[in-house]
């Protein structure tokens, strides 16, 4: 072992050497692959700003910080930077007021889809920048903003939005690359790409990077919700998993936007179940492009057929043609498509099969993540479309520019770093793992059910996302217990995508439901004290009505309830 570590020195130092004769011949983009790569400088410190927010119909007084926390080895020694904004309402007592913490997923999103989306105090015309790209993208005051019911903290996880590793070695790398290979993820100790790309190394940092948060902030009392999308939906779980089993914080409801429970479903086999839990959205889909109204109802035969006659003749298999001919003639009736296309593929139709037939014809291409959002083809004739989801890609500009402009025109924070929305580099280097099983976090969701009888989760979705359908996270809650209450496990899904926040409509209705969800929260949490007060009544103190108006935003700054469908 010993002579294979001085032979591997030596071809280090020949080729450190080499590179140095020839570095003025070779590209420039291979000169600085062949580096090791260092983070230069480190993150300013955090900035305090004050915030006078005029809504048609209230005003708030709050705080934004900008800045980030390091993420430490057992040693104390830093290995990244995680980067956050956090947004406090005014007057508030700090042990009382909610506060909610935000992450979007990827791997490798930051949190600004759901940031300068839905629930920060400012927003985007999301599907206005998506259709124009190139034009400028103004931050307007978001009246459906949660500031008015609960604090905020938008979190970017490493390697996504201005949160970096502090230094990555090239003999880090070198690790890096062998453990991917392996699906091994990295040490604590040691971090690097290989710890904090890593389905543990990220519930890990973040499950910390929450810790202090709370630690530094005197949070400690607050009723602590969480927020996740698309992958940071799978997060959830196992972030509330590890807070609770691991660092001693309950979290009191967790909020999972268009998630993916179970990994199972999307292998590359593709089993009959994935089909059952999309063909609904594919049904939706087809009745909002011919212009009907999208509801449950209008949508529950189909469900019934998806988890009834459909899985059963998928089950029985192409050799049974009288199976097939059942199904082609329903799906074809379902989605729109010719029966001949439906037998085609046995059936089986995936989102992108949808997507080309209905749309490639016309020259067109749509979104995944909103059927409904089309965009014109610019291979038209290539027997593969090979173009980028017109949604998530024309918003990449958009996105990162609103931010940059949140940063430094209201927020006064300014780096040299790079901002990364969505990291491509993040998402291709994820490490899986190398259990034959794919990951999944019902496991964990079942668990912290268990553990506290008065957590709630809520999971909403968007009604044409053909990338995470609303039908297959059914499927998945449908199979947790009963847990007593029926109401602390809901399902609610809006029109729209995978990002259904960006129609007004569903916006507002979020909102609602979210404001709800705390309500609850907090009547409860009130009803707790008011139980211990009876209990102790040598304390002199007043009791609290559990049926009062909770005090967690002022009452000059009312929310605006609206019904609740969960």
């Amino acid at each position: 072992m010993a002579d294979r570590k001085s032979f591997v020195s030596i071809l280090r130092a020949v080729a450190v050497a080499v590179t140095v004769v020839v570095a003025g011949s070779v590209p420039a983009t291979l000169a600085q692959e062949a580096k090791p790569t260092e983070v230069s400088t480190r993150l300013p410190p955090d900035v305090v700003t004050e915030h006078v927010l005029e809504l048609p119909d209230r005003t708030l007084r709050f705080k934004a910080t900008a800045g980030s926390i390091p993420i430490t080895n057992s040693k104390g020694k830093v290995l990244a930077e995680m980067g956050y904004i956090s947004y406090t309402l005014d007057g508030m007592r700090a042990g009382q007021r909610p506060v909610t913490f935000v992450l979007n997923g990827g791997p490798g999103a930051s949190s600004a889809w759901l940031h300068i989306g839905s629930l920060g105090p400012w927003r985007i015309d999301m599907e206005k920048a998506a259709s124009s790209p190139s034009a400028p993208v103004p931050l307007l005051p978001n009246a459906e903003t949660w500031l008015d019911f609960t604090d905020l903290v938008f979190i970017d996880p490493v390697g996504t939005g201005f949160s970096q590793m502090v230094a990555e070695g090239s003999d880090a790398s070198e690790e890096d690359r062998d453990r991917r290979r392996t699906g091994r993820s990295g040490s604590r100790e040691d971090g690097g790409p290989s710890y904090f790309w890593s389905l543990e190394g990220d519930i890990e940092s973040i499950s910390e990077f929450i810790q202090k948060w709370v630690y530094k902030n005197d949070r400690l009392t607050s009723p602590k919700l969480f927020v996740g999308e698309s992958y940071g939906g799978f997060r959830g779980p196992k972030i509330a998993h590890s807070l609770q089993t691991e660092r001693g914080i309950a979290l009191n409801a967790l909020i999972l936007v268009s998630p993916v429970l179970d990994f199972a479903s999307r292998r590359h086999s593709y089993p009959p179940l994935a089909y059952v839990g999309l063909l609904p959205s594919l049904a939706a889909a087809e009745m909002e492009r011919h212009g009907k109204e999208i509801t449950r109802e209008a949508l529950r035969d189909v469900e019934e057929y998806a988890r009834g006659d459909y899985l059963r003749d998928l089950m029985r298999g192409p050799r049974d043609r009288a199976a097939m001919d059942r199904i082609a003639s329903k799906v074809a009736e379902i989605t729109g498509l010719p029966e001949e296309t439906v037998r085609r593929y046995g059936g089986r139709i995936s989102g992108s099969i949808y997507s080309d037939e209905v749309n490639r014809p016309k020259g067109r291409i749509a979104s995944l993540y909103d059927a409904s959002i089309t965009a014109l083809d610019p291979e038209p004739h290539a027997q593969r479309a090979r173009y980028r989801d017109p949604f998530t890609t024309a918003l990449k500009a958009p996105l990162t520019s609103a931010m940059l402009q949140l940063y430094t025109s209201k927020l006064n924070y300014r780096t040299d770093r790079s901002y990364e929305d969505l990291s491509g580099r993040v998402n291709r280097n994820w490490i899986w793992g190398n259990s034959p099983t794919p990951p999944e976090s019902v496991s964990e969701l079942r668990e912290i059910l268990a553990l506290d009888e008065r957590l709630r989760v809520l999971v909403v979705h968007g009604f044409t996302d053909l990338v995470t359908p609303y039908f297959a996270s059914e499927l998945v809650l449908d199979q947790l217990p009963a847990y007593g209450d029926r109401q602390r496990v809901t399902s609610i899904v809006y029109p729209g995508g995978h990002m259904f926040y960006s129609r007004d409509g569903s916006r507002k209705a979020f909102r609602e439901d979210a404001f709800n969800l705390v309500e609850r929260i907090i009547v409860e949490a009130n009803a707790i004290k008011l139980e211990d007060k009876i209990e102790s009544p040598e304390q002199d103190t007043a009791p609290t009505d559990p049926t009062a108006q909770p005090d967690h935003r002022p009452a000059e700054q009312p929310a605006q309830p609206g019904p609740n469908r969960s």
